[in-house]
């Protein structure tokens, strides 16, 4: 699993204020940290004293923070709900004109990084490999996101069941697609885009709306 760009600690961000006291790291510092270890080494690694280490504290400033690293890794889960999760919900929900500027508005999830980390979502299935209660998460979580894609299509007019449907072969392609890591240039997706639309809806995207999407992925840094 690739390792990500390691988070910049509170004391060495210019931006943020200057701890005070005995502080040297604070709570969002471990998080970002765990966050990190989780996502290149795997649930194992995600250990009070070696994060620690790599932020050059003792391990009792943990427990400024965490009664336990169980208390940790339940933050992790919370985070990675309230950051990946939560993004396919409001992309889903955001307004459109038609189904296929709402698939669109998905697709811009799923391909911006700052609101979907493919990566940690990838961490997160390998640890319900591991944790009956991390997989019940996961699953709850799935149950969550593909309703809410089904509800975008029945926005539209499509059957119960077909928006089902059509909800969940969307999202388990947009799944495997990063499960695989595919080292597929931008210019490549983008060339596809409208042939994923057409088959996911059943309906052509308009070519003004593929002009805003790509508009919007210039924006975002992407292009």
């Amino acid at each position: 699993m690739a390792p990500r760009s390691p988070s910049r600690l509170h004391r060495d961000d210019p931006d943020k204020k200057p701890l005070v006291g005995n502080v040297k790291v604070t709570r969002q510092d471990w998080m970002n940290v765990a966050l990190d270890t989780l996502v290149s080494d795997g649930i194992e690694r995600v250990k009070v004293l070696s994060l620690a280490g790599r932020m050059g504290v003792s391990r009792s400033s943990f427990y400024w923070y965490f009664k336990s690293r169980q208390e940790l890794l339940d933050a992790l889960l919370d985070a990675w709900l309230a950051s990946n999760t939560q993004a396919i919900v409001k992309h889903a929900a955001q307004p459109a004109a038609t189904i296929t500027q709402g698939v669109l508005n998905l697709f811009a999830c799923f391909t911006d990084a700052s609101a979907f980390n493919n990566k940690l979502d990838f961490a997160i299935r390998d640890w319900a490999r591991r944790s009956g209660k991390v997989r019940r998460v996961l699953e709850r979580s799935d149950e969550q996101r593909i309703e809410a894609i089904a509800q975008l299509f029945r926005r539209f007019d499509y059957g119960s069941t077909e928006s089902l449907i059509r909800a969940r072969v969307l999202y388990y392609m947009q799944i495997g697609y990063n499960d695989a890591e595919l080292q597929e240039p931008m210019a490549d997706r983008l060339r596809l885009i409208p042939y994923y639309v057409l088959t996911f809806t059943g309906r052509p995207a308009p070519k003004n709306e593929l002009a805003s999407f790509q508009d919007r992925l210039g924006g975002l840094g992407l292009l």
